[in-house]
C-alpha cells in the first residue's frame, strides 16, 4: 500500500512536534516529496495515541504476529524458491487481498476524519463545486495548489484539485466519486520522469480511468519539482492557464526553463497569493550556525507563542562553506506554503559578499527589512553595496540595518560562529513576535539545552552572544535618490 500525505496531514495523523522523526497511524507510508517533507518543521495539532490505539484491531495484529516465522515458538518451513509451476498462480491469488485494501483504507480514513474533523479518503476534492478545470496531484504540492485555487477562484476563475491520498492500489471508483460533473479539462502532475514512456505513472493511471468519461474532453500530464526544484503558485496557475489553450500539449514542465525541447509553461509574473503570515529568509554560510539558530528560533516561536510556524532549509551541496537558505514563516492561521519564501518581510544575510553574488533582495517585499552582517561601517557599506542593491532598497522603501557579528564573535571567543548573535538581532528587529526580554530568556534556555553537553563555558559564550547581538544593530538610512541609480 502506498499513501501520499502532505506535511500537515502527516502531523494530523501522527501528532508530533516536528518532522525529523515522523510517526504515523498509517501502517505503510511512502513520501513522494523526499527532502521537502522530511526536513520541514511545523507547529502541529497532536492526536492522542490512545485514540490511535482504539483504531487498532489487536486480535488481527496478534494473528499476524502468530503467523511469523520463529524457529523456537513456531517452527515452519516455507519454500525459498518458486518455479514456473506455481509462481504465476501465487501472484494472481493475491488479487482478492489487493481488491479489499482500498475499502479497508477508506474505512480507516473515514474514522480518522470523524476524529479530526478533516476530510481523508483515497481521493479528496478541493475547489469550486462547478469547476471546469482540475489538477490531479499528490504530496506536499497540493498545499500550494490549494493556495493557488483560493486566489484564482477569488478572482473569478472556476478551478479545483483532486488530491490523491491512496496511490496503490489505484481506485477508479473513489476517483470518479470526487470528480465534479462539470469538469472538462484535467491536468495531472507527476514528480518524476520516465524516459521513453508515453507519460508518467500518475498521468497514465488517471487517463485509464477518465478516458471513457464523456464530460472530460482533455487530459494532459506534466512534471514538476524533481530534485527538490521549487514549485510556486505562479507555476500552478500556469498549468490552469495551459488548460485554457485551444490545444494544450501533454508532457509539459513547470519550474524550469526548458530551452532544449521547449516543454516549459509560461508563468504570469503578476500573479501573487496574498498571505496572512510573516515570512523571513536567512542567507548563511555552511557551518556558521545559521541553520541551527533558525531551527532554534522557529521552535521558540512555536513553543512560546500562539502563532503557527513553519521552517524549511536549503543547503548547498558543498555543505561547509556553501550557501544556506533558511525559510521561516509564522502567522495566526495554519501555513500551507510548501515552497521557498519569495516575498519576505525580513531578510538576513550573514556574509556581506553575498549581496554581490546573489540577488537576494528580489525576494524582499515592499517596506520589508534587510539585515546585513558586515565589518564595514555605516558610511563604508554605502560605497560597498552594488547599485542594484541600493536601487532595490530605495524602490521597495525598505529598512536597512547592519551588524558586525564577526567582531562580536571574535571578541567573546566564538570564532566565526555568528549564529546566536544574528538570532538575537532578528528578535530585536521583530518585536511583534515576542518582547525582546522574553525572546532573550527563551534563546538562552535553548542555548543551554543545545550546548550544555559541550560544557558550561560554551553555554556562557552563547549567553554573551545573545546579550550582545540585540544591542549591536545599526540602521543605515536608505536614500530615496538611489531609485535613480543605473544598474
Amino acid at each position: 500500500m502506498i499513501c501520499s500525505h502532505s506535511v500537515q496531514e502527516v502531523m494530523d495523523l501522527g501528532g508530533i512536534a516536528h518532522l525529523t522523526a515522523i510517526k504515523s497511524s498509517v501502517p505503510v507510508m511512502h513520501f513522494f516529496d523526499g527532502f521537502r517533507t522530511s526536513h520541514e518543521i511545523q507547529k502541529v495539532e497532536v492526536m492522542d495515541y490512545d485514540v490511535l490505539e482504539s483504531l487498532l484491531d489487536k486480535e488481527a495484529l496478534a494473528r499476524y504476529k502468530k503467523n511469523a516465522m520463529n524457529p523456537h515458538t513456531n517452527p515452519i518451513e516455507r519454500g525459498g524458491a518458486e518455479n514456473d509451476d506455481i509462481y504465476f498462480q501465487g501472484r494472481e491469488a493475491q488479487n482478492k487481498h489487493y481488491d479489499a485494501v482500498v475499502d479497508v483504507v477508506a474505512d480507516y480514513m473515514n474514522k480518522i476524519s470523524e476524529i479530526t474533523g478533516r476530510e481523508y479518503a483515497p481521493f479528496t476534492y478541493y475547489g469550486a463545486a462547478d469547476a471546469s478545470r482540475v489538477i490531479v496531484a499528490m504530496g506536499s504540492v497540493t498545499e500550494t495548489i490549494k493556495e493557488t485555487i483560493d486566489e484564482m477562484n477569488r478572482r473569478g476563475d472556476c478551478v479545483g484539485l483532486i488530491k490523491v491520498h491512496l496511490y496503490r492500489p489505484f481506485s477508479a471508483k473513489y476517483l470518479l466519486n470526487v470528480l465534479p460533473s462539470t469538469v472538462e479539462k484535467v491536468a495531472v502532475l507527476d514528480r518524476t520522469k520516465e524516459m521513453g514512456a508515453t507519460g508518467e505513472p500518475l498521468y497514465l493511471d488517471v487517463v485509464s480511468v477518465l478516458k471513457d468519461v464523456d464530460h472530460v474532453k482533455t487530459i494532459i500530464g506534466g512534471r514538476y519539482g524533481m530534485g527538490s526544484k521549487d514549485t510556486t503558485p505562479r507555476q500552478i496557475k500556469a498549468v490552469y492557464d495551459h488548460l485554457l489553450e485551444d490545444d494544450p500539449f501533454t508532457s509539459f514542465t513547470i519550474g524550469i526553463n526548458d530551452d532544449v525541447t521547449h516543454l516549459s509553461l509560461k508563468e504570469d509574473p503578476t500573479f501573487h497569493v496574498d498571505a496572512d503570515y510573516t515570512a523571513c529568509l536567512f542567507y548563511g554560510l555552511g557551518s556558521d550556525g545559521t541553520v541551527s539558530a533558525n531551527k532554534s528560533s522557529i521552535k521558540i516561536i512555536g513553543d512560546h507563542t500562539d502563532l503557527y510556524s513553519q521552517a524549511y532549509f536549503a543547503y548547498d551541496s558543498k555543505k561547509a562553506g556553501g550557501a544556506t537558505r533558511s525559510n521561516l514563516r509564522f502567522g495566526n492561521t495554519p501555513i500551507r506554503a510548501t515552497y521557498y519564501v519569495n516575498n519576505a518581510d525580513f531578510i538576513s544575510c550573514s556574509l556581506d559578499n553575498y549581496v554581490i553574488k546573489y540577488d537576494m533582495l528580489k525576494n524582499l517585499k515592499d517596506a520589508g527589512t534587510f539585515l546585513l552582517n558586515t565589518e564595514f561601517s555605516k558610511e563604508e557599506i554605502v560605497d560597498y553595496l552594488p547599485n542594484r542593491v541600493k536601487k532595490q532598497l530605495a524602490d521597495k522603501k525598505a529598512k536597512f540595518y547592519i551588524i558586525n557579528a564577526n567582531k562580536i564573535a571574535g571578541e567573546i571567543g566564538m570564532g566565526r560562529r555568528t549564529n546566536t548573535i544574528l538570532q538575537s538581532a532578528f528578535f530585536a528587529l521583530n518585536p511583534q513576535i515576542l518582547p525582546i526580554d522574553k525572546a532573550v530568556e527563551y534563546m538562552k534556555e535553548m542555548a543551554k539545552k543545545t550546548y550544555s553537553k559541550k560544557g558550561d563555558a560554551i553555554v556562557q559564550l552563547n549567553y554573551k552572544a545573545i546579550d550582545a547581538g540585540k544591542d549591536a544593530i545599526k540602521e543605515v538610512a536608505v536614500d530615496a535618490s538611489w531609485s535613480d541609480l543605473t544598474v
